[in-house]
């Protein structure tokens, strides 16, 4: 047998003050979250950003209710991504915690437990509520399509139309749902809630046009709310690690026995799978011990270890549907639900992400890459439900080093940058909020923020942090702020989303991390400005400039703390500091500096400490291949780029009164320089015609 879990996974680790603030219920049996939402009950467009297990399916009932009997809506439509979800929508006794009536489901107008298909039965019935009287239908996202394209988006006039699960929801001219959404908002006759455990969708598309987007209201309650508010919970790590040959010889590397884990193999279909998956179950239980033969009752595979426990393993894995079903079952048992030596260990292939509640686990291990980031954020949310015992909770990523042919390679590095890219983005998602102010002489403290052990200095760049909100409030000198409604908004609620697009760009990453030639305002001026300008092009050129130095400035300080986070710089064993959280890392960072500002900011490369990372986890060869094939792709300017770099030489110039010098020392002025001579070729050249 292996040698059991000795490798350290390099992890931003952060930990959390567990006020228990998100368990306790107002007067109306609403939590934080519930009560921020049904604030905005009122809003004809309601987007609210939560992580799983915030309670927003009860919320969506709050505010649903209010809509039926208060605001003159006729129906309210839930629509949810796959039947198993459904449930979540059953019938609550609101008014046993305070709320003045109860949520009710006609048992026939839950179309996720009727028979029939979704495009045949369930769009009848679907049809026969929007006749009756009756008031609140659930069915799937595609019986729902299918009833707007055949009864038209006039037939739901009055109504409230709730899409759990939001991000499944694209503004691609391909996603029916999306294209359906916005057939709505233009006729402009419906309410909308929608809502979403994920700050992003996980392939970089918008889930809705910018025009649609700006009509909604955001409720946003933050996971750092979320896990501060708990009670037992108090760090959450988050890593990856590489190995390689078979994963299952390197799986009890990350793999503790003693932790309640849901371990997710990897799909037939990717680099990482053996194409036996059955066989990779079997070989899984090998390593962790010796089987004792399957629980009757549960279906459960039982396993002794060495150490003589014994543990129970549930395998959703197995394609026989009577074994998985008795499995499926026991694992859904209300009964054992708060029942903590239920099960050990769930092996899982396509199932337990969305909607599946399991509140001991405290590790979620994901075998090879996963192509969507939502898919990401729902697997983590699987780990980080609170519960009595349960103080830590981590996710870790295994993922396949590159091999040495060619074909392999290109593939691997792009599953590994990708698999960065999520790292990066969960980084974010976790990390407190941030409120950027430009330093003003006039600037005064905020009333509920903490500035550090010397107070409030007006003479400096300040930093405060509200603990009860998890919000930072950082000064930065030459900051430009956001002139129009829709750029504070940005700038207040979609930085991630900026965020998102930026790290996912694969030109972007592969330079970031391995072009050593590199000047960070490449990436943080030009690439994060063509960004803004492609998904915000309704913006003027100074709004646009404000979202790109704000997102910038969350990407590079919430990078930088974790560089301080980690105790030793990012060099070394990558341990967590004792008791250190992002927020230290943060305010250590900016106190640090001379003076922050937006020029010092757009000067650090955003990579540079994912790259550290990768330094200690891969192999010194296989790092070495990676960026040769990576550089071995890697061409001069493009005319896109010139073009860029031409725009920010006009900008140089009129805040210089000189043009940028070819010979200048320094890098980001020369790279200017180079690029407005290299734009004047190509337009001579006839190449922007």
């Amino acid at each position: 047998m292996t040698e059991i879990f000795k490798k350290t996974v390099p992890s931003v680790s952060v930990s959390y003050a567990r006020n228990r603030s998100s368990s306790k219920a107002n007067a109306l049996g609403m939590r934080p979250m519930q009560e921020r939402a049904y604030e905005r009950r009122g809003e004809q467009y309601l987007l609210i950003k939560s992580p799983p297990a915030s309670g927003k399916s009860r919320a969506l009932m709050f505010i649903a209710l209010d809509k039926l009997h208060n605001q003159g809506l006729k129906q309210a439509i839930i629509v949810v991504p796959e039947k198993s979800i459904g449930s979540s929508f059953n019938d609550e006794p609101l008014s046993k915690f305070g709320f003045w009536t109860d949520w009710r489901v006609e048992p026939k107008w839950n179309l996720c437990n009727a028979p029939g298909s979704d495009n045949g039965g369930k769009v009848k019935s679907l049809g026969a509520f929007l006749e009756s009287n009756d008031q609140v239908l659930v069915c799937t996202h595609a019986t729902f399509r299918f009833a707007v394209d055949q009864f038209g988006v006039e037939a739901f006039d009055g109504r409230l139309i709730a899409v759990d699960e939001f991000h499944h929801v694209s503004a691609n001219p391909d996603n029916k749902l999306g294209l359906h959404l916005g057939q709505f908002i233009a006729r402009d006759r419906v309410h909308i809630i929608a809502m979403t455990g994920s700050y992003f969708r996980g392939d970089a598309e918008a889930v809705l046009a910018p025009q649609d987007e700006s009509k909604f209201d955001t409720v946003t309650y933050t996971y750092y709310e979320q896990l501060n508010g708990y009670e037992y919970l108090k760090q959450l790590d988050i890593g990856y690690f590489f190995y390689s040959g078979s994963y299952v010889d390197d799986i009890l590397k990350v793999l503790d026995p003693a932790e309640k884990t849901i371990i997710h193999i990897p799909n037939v279909n990717s680099r990482e799978s053996t194409k036996d998956k059955i066989r990779e179950v079997e070989h899984i239980i090998e390593e962790l011990g010796e089987w004792q033969g399957t629980d009757p009752a549960t279906g459960f595979q039982l396993v002794m270890t060495p150490s003589g426990r014994l543990l129970r393993i549930a395998d959703l894995v197995d394609d026989d549907p009577a074994k998985r079903d008795v499995v499926s079952a026991a694992l859904k048992d209300p009964a054992q639900k708060n029942n903590r030596d239920h099960v050990d260990i769930i092996v899982a292939l396509g199932m337990a992400k969305e909607g599946f509640d399991w509140i001991w686990c405290e590790h979620a291990l994901t075998v090879g890459y996963r192509s969507s980031l939502t898919e990401i954020v729902q697997i983590i949310g699987r780990a980080t439900r609170d519960a009595p015992g349960k103080t830590r909770a981590r996710f870790t990523n295994l993922i396949a080093e590159p091999d040495a042919s060619e074909q392999a390679v290109t593939e691997a590095v792009n599953d590994t940058l990708k698999a960065i890219a999520a790292s990066l983005l969960m980084e974010q998602v976790l990390a407190p909020r941030f409120e950027f102010k430009p330093k003003h002489p006039t600037n005064e403290p905020a009333p509920g923020f903490d500035y550090g052990d010397g107070g409030y200095d007006p003479d400096k760049c300040n930093v405060g942090f509200n603990h009860d909100t998890g919000q930072f409030q950082i000064e930065i000198k030459g900051l430009s702020e956001p002139k129009s409604d829709e750029a504070a908004r940005i700038c207040r609620e979609d930085l991630n989303e900026v965020i998102a697009t930026f790290v996912q760009n694969k030109t972007t990453i592969e330079r970031g991390l391995f072009d050593e030639e590199l000047v960070p305002e490449e990436l943080t001026q030009v690439r994060m400005g063509k960004i803004i300008k492609e998904r915000y092009p309704d913006l003027d050129e100074e709004d646009q400039e404000a979202v790109r130095q704000h997102a910038i400035a969350a990407l590079n300080l919430t990078q930088q703390a974790k560089q301080l986070a980690l105790g030793d710089g990012g060099q070394g064993n990558g341990e967590p500091a004792v008791n250190t959280a992002l927020i230290d890392g943060v305010r250590k960072f900016a106190m640090d500096v001379r003076e922050l500002d937006i020029d010092l900011i757009d000067r650090i490369n955003p990579f540079s400490e994912a790259y550290a990372i990768l330094a200690k986890t891969m192999s010194e060869e296989s790092l070495k291949q990676v960026a040769a094939a990576i550089a071995a792709k890697r061409t001069g300017l493009t005319p896109d780029e010139a073009k860029e770099l031409a725009v920010r030489a006009v900008k140089f110039k009129k805040e210089r009164g000189r043009l940028p010098s070819i010979s200048s020392t320094d890098a980001w002025e020369k790279r200017m320089a180079e690029g407005a001579a290299a734009f004047v070729r190509f337009k001579d050249e006839g190449r922007y015609d």
